[in-house]
């Protein structure tokens, strides 16, 4: 799923300012924005911070995917801070989720079994003991990692990709796969649509049938689908 996620460099910026709220402190350094299109959430752009005096980097999202879920992380930062280990920069995982009223929040994962398939899988999951060599009272999960496109994409991981899908974006993206292969099996759909962005069977019926309502596909013979010229 990671190759579904474009990242692009679009400024680079060799001595700028910023604000960091952790610190409370003005720090200088290096600051370049990139343009992030992930196929699963949206279009992105971000702001990455690179504080090489203290081995700190701060990644930021400026511009957000429309919908009330992805506008709560507008302005939302991940801090990634040098290691112990190859030069590696390491996060504190802490993943998104809704709780009842509908507001996006945070939770850090207490094991390494709370870490998502797709980034234990794609990136290395160490105890922040391992990571630093120092031991605290809670012994966090951390990711390891060295690029800012990297770090970028751990973002996109930890804090949009575990939000539910909004209905009309499912929808729209339902539809850009039926258009894709023509005439395709509702069976074909559901392993594409789960495959490339995460959406289940359950979700992908009532998106369908929404789309028929709307006259934006057609149904063929049984278990087949097409778009509606």
């Amino acid at each position: 799923m990671l190759k579904n996620i474009k990242i692009a460099l679009i400024e680079d910026r060799q001595e700028d300012t910023w604000f960091d709220l952790s610190l409370r402190q003005l720090r200088a350094g290096e600051v370049r924005f990139y343009r992030v299109d992930d196929y699963l959430t949206g279009k992105w752009l971000f702001k990455v911070c690179l504080d090489k005096e203290i081995g700190r980097t701060i990644v930021k999202a400026l511009k957000c995917p429309a919908g009330r879920l992805f506008s709560q992380l507008e302005g939302a930062t991940m801090v990634f801070q040098k290691s112990i280990i190859d030069d590696l920069f390491y996060d504190i995982v802490s993943l998104t989720h809704v709780d009842g009223e509908g507001r996006v929040r945070r939770e850090i994962a207490k094991s390494i079994e709370d870490v998502p398939f797709i980034i234990r899988e794609k990136f290395e999951v160490k105890t922040y003991e391992e990571a630093t060599g120092k031991r605290i009272a809670k012994n966090y999960i951390v990711t390891l990692c060295k690029k800012e496109k990297e770090m970028i994409t751990l973002f996109l991981l930890e804090r949009a990709r575990p939000l539910p899908l909004e209905e009309k974006e499912k929808t729209a993206d339902l539809l850009a796969i039926i258009k894709k292969l023509e005439k395709a099996s509702v069976t074909e759909i559901c392993n594409v649509a789960c495959e490339e962005f995460g959406i289940e069977k359950g979700d992908v019926d009532v998106s369908l049938v929404d789309l028929e309502a709307k006259g934006k596909i057609k149904r063929l013979e049984e278990g087949y689908v097409k778009a509606a010229d």
